[in-house]
């Protein structure tokens, strides 16, 4: 039995995964940057995805103050495209949310657009990316203010997907609404019905005109391009016959209360709001140009299955996920708009008869949110178990390694 002045056993660090998507684009980024055109933010992303955590962005030397152990730190990419960044902004993001709840139900919505704009969409990524946040919002404002539904303004976050399990294009917005609305002239709040928002089928229907609207406009303003297979959308005869296929076609609108609440739903989408497509620890083996992960086929009962993609095609569907610089993937409407959020959730918490927000307690600081997510103290020195770990050397950025000059044939 151990002594009362013995240290506690220290938790053990969560293993390093087998393979990371940044092995596998150290091994094969630069080839695969020869032979394929790609944006800025795409070359950006597999440049600090590759880079994250090693010398080539620096760091810090550690040392313990009791035992003299040294450990070397390097600094995140903190690309919001890296698997292995934003805990932190993830984290802080979730508990300014939490915070934002009223006593009311919640609602889970899900617009999605037909795989038939996929296409479209990787040449126009702003566009259609754009215009899928405003139908959405628009959608559900249009349902709020129906007296026929709830007769007032709503609010809602709204989170941009791009993926599927597979990694497949798969474009979808999700958003988080409580079940109300606030008269405009913030005398009454109005709750919905018991579980139930608004008809899936008709939100359905609306989203679809709403957005093949904007698209038709994005047409005639001149704001989309068309390449290889779509080059022939360019003539407006025909670009309108691609949207009244379209607009025949059923779109689909998912509308449920979380069954564990607000909390739940927050949780889920937590682990995609500041991350993309895939987490290291999906992925199973990366040999012989061969890459093997894991997905959820909810299409078939939601069994895990193992998916086998050649290395290029991997690192193809991975860069599908990279949305253009300075997009904003995360966005509130109606009564949650950054504008006017802090005054309209006031005004609905005096309505609901819920306590004042409480003061932002000041931000966790990395230590301490390791230790309350994971139970390990970072800054206990891991050999002796006693002692503190002190910075006590910066580390500048390591020089990249020259590349290859070209070989001229002169003769």
């Amino acid at each position: 039995m151990p002594s009362a002045s013995a240290p506690a056993a220290a938790p053990r660090a969560r293993p390093r995964p087998a393979v990371e998507v940044a092995d596998i684009l150290r091994a094969h980024g630069a080839a695969y940057r020869h032979t394929h055109v790609l944006s800025r933010a795409q070359r950006r992303a597999m440049r600090d995805v590759a880079t994250c955590r090693t010398a080539a962005l620096g760091g810090h030397r550690e040392t313990c103050d009791t035992c003299g152990a040294e450990r070397l730190a390097y600094n995140s990419c903190r690309n919001r495209h890296c698997p292995k960044c934003q805990t932190l902004a993830k984290e802080r993001w979730l508990a300014a949310r939490r915070a934002e709840l009223l006593p009311v139900e919640y609602f889970h919505v899900v617009f999605t657009l037909p795989h038939a704009l996929n296409a479209l969409a990787q040449g126009n990524p702003r566009v259609i990316y754009r215009s899928l946040f405003r139908a959405g919002a628009a959608t559900l404002t249009t349902f709020g203010r129906d007296p026929r539904h709830l007769g007032g303004d709503i609010g809602g976050t709204a989170i941009l997907h791009t993926w599927g399990q597979n990694l497949s294009q798969h474009l979808h917005l999700h958003c988080v609404v409580p079940g109300g609305a606030l008269t405009q002239d913030g005398a009454r709040w109005i709750p919905a019905p018991p579980g139930f928002l608004f008809p899936v089928r008709a939100l359905a229907k609306v989203f679809r005109g709403k957005y093949l609207h904007a698209l038709q406009r994005a047409f005639s303003t001149g704001q989309l391009v068309f390449a290889g297979s779509l080059t022939s959308l360019a003539d407006p005869e025909r670009f309108a016959a691609w949207l009244q296929e379209l607009r025949q076609q059923d779109w689909v609108v998912y509308a449920k209360r979380p069954l564990a609440g607000p909390t739940q739903i927050l949780e889920y989408l937590g682990r995609y709001t500041h991350r993309v497509a895939i987490s290291n620890e999906r992925l199973i083996s990366h040999a012989d140009g061969v890459v093997r992960f894991r997905w959820k086929d909810y299409a078939d009962g939601d069994r895990v299955k193992v998916m086998t993609l050649d290395v290029e095609e991997f690192i193809r569907r991975f860069l599908l996920h990279v949305v253009p610089t300075g997009f904003v993937r995360i966005r509130h409407f109606g009564f949650l708009a950054n504008r006017t959020r802090r005054a309209k959730l006031a005004r609905c918490r005096v309505l609901l008869a819920q306590p004042p927000a409480l003061v932002a307690a000041p931000a966790e600081s990395l230590p301490a949110l390791m230790l309350r997510l994971t139970g390990i103290d970072i800054e206990r020195c891991p050999r002796c178990q006693h002692g503190r770990l002190h910075v006590t050397e910066i580390l500048a950025p390591a020089p990249a390694p020259p590349r290859p000059v070209p070989v001229v044939d002169t003769s």
